[in-house]
C-alpha cells in the first residue's frame, strides 16, 4: 500500500507541518551539499543511543540537543520523502485540531520520546539515529484516533496494475503500526549494530495514540470525548 492524500478538510493553514517538511528538505540538501559530509553530519548531529542514556558528549553537540537535531536529518532521499509524505498526508488535519503551537511541540515531544524508546531499547548503541520519523509516527497516532474513518487514496499494487483505492485510516496506519511491532520485535538484536530503529517508531506512535486528547484544546476536546 502506498498512501498519497486523505480526504479529510482542515479549516486552517497547515503552516507549520509546510514549515517542518520544509526544514528537513532544506537539512537533507545540506547533508548532500557539506563539504564535511553526510558521515561526519550524522556522527556530530545524530542522536546516539547510549550518549542519551549517560548523557555524556561525545560530539559536537550535547546529546539533548542532538535528539531535535536528529529529527530533521535523513539517510537518503526515500527515507526523508517517506517521512514528508505521510507527514503531509496527516499532519494538516492534527495541526488544525491542535492548533499551530500546540501541534509544534506535540510533534516535538513525540519525537524526544521516541528517541528515548530506542534508546532504552538499545542502551549500549552508539550508532547515531536520525530521521522524522518518530515524530511523524506520532502524527499517526492521533490521526488514528481522532480520525479512523477518514478515507485515505492508496495506490494499491497488483504486479503490473496499480489500482487507487480509498481505504480508512484506521485500516491504513493500522497495517504500518503492525509492520512496526513485528519488525521491533524480530529486530531488537539487530538495532544496535544500525538499520531502522522500529523502537521510536512504536514509542512515537503510542505517544500520539495515548496522549493526543490531553493535547486538545478544551473546547475540540469535548467535542471529540
Amino acid at each position: 500500500m502506498f498512501p498519497f492524500k486523505d480526504d479529510n478538510p482542515t479549516r486552517t493553514f497547515p503552516f507549520i507541518t509546510i514549515g517542518i517538511i520544509a526544514i528537513n528538505i532544506l537539512v537533507y540538501i545540506w547533508e548532500l551539499m557539506s563539504p564535511a559530509g553526510e558521515k561526519y553530519i550524522v556522527y556530530n548531529y545524530g542522536a546516539i543511543p547510549s550518549d542519551l542514556i549517560s548523557l555524556e558528549k561525545t560530539q559536537r553537540l550535547h546529546p539533548a540537543l542532538t535528539i531535535f537535531s536528529s529529527m530533521f536529518l535523513h539517510a537518503g532521499l526515500l527515507h526523508v520523502g517517506g517521512n514528508m509524505l505521510y507527514l503531509w498526508i496527516f499532519g494538516n488535519n492534527i495541526e488544525d485540531r491542535l492548533g499551530h503551537f500546540r501541534f509544534l511541540l506535540f510533534y516535538l515531544v513525540s519525537g524526544i520520546i521516541a528517541a528515548y524508546s530506542h534508546a532504552i531499547t538499545s542502551p549500549a548503541s552508539t550508532m547515531p539515529m536520525i530521521g522524522a520519523s518518530g515524530a511523524v509516527a506520532g502524527v499517526l497516532g492521533a490521526y488514528i484516533l481522532l480520525f479512523p474513518h477518514a478515507k485515505v487514496h492508496t495506490l494499491i499494487f497488483f504486479g503490473f496494475f496499480v489500482q487507487v483505492v480509498k481505504i480508512p485510516a484506521l485500516i491504513v496506519i493500522g497495517f504500518w503500526a503492525i509492520i512496526q511491532v513485528v519488525n521491533g520485535i524480530l529486530s531488537q538484536r539487530l538495532i544496535a549494530q544500525g538499520g531502522v530503529a522500529w523502537f521510536a517508531h512504536i514509542g512515537g506512535f503510542l505517544v500520539g495514540l495515548l496522549t493526543i486528547k490531553l493535547w486538545l484544546p478544551k473546547r475540540r476536546f469535548k467535542e471529540w470525548s
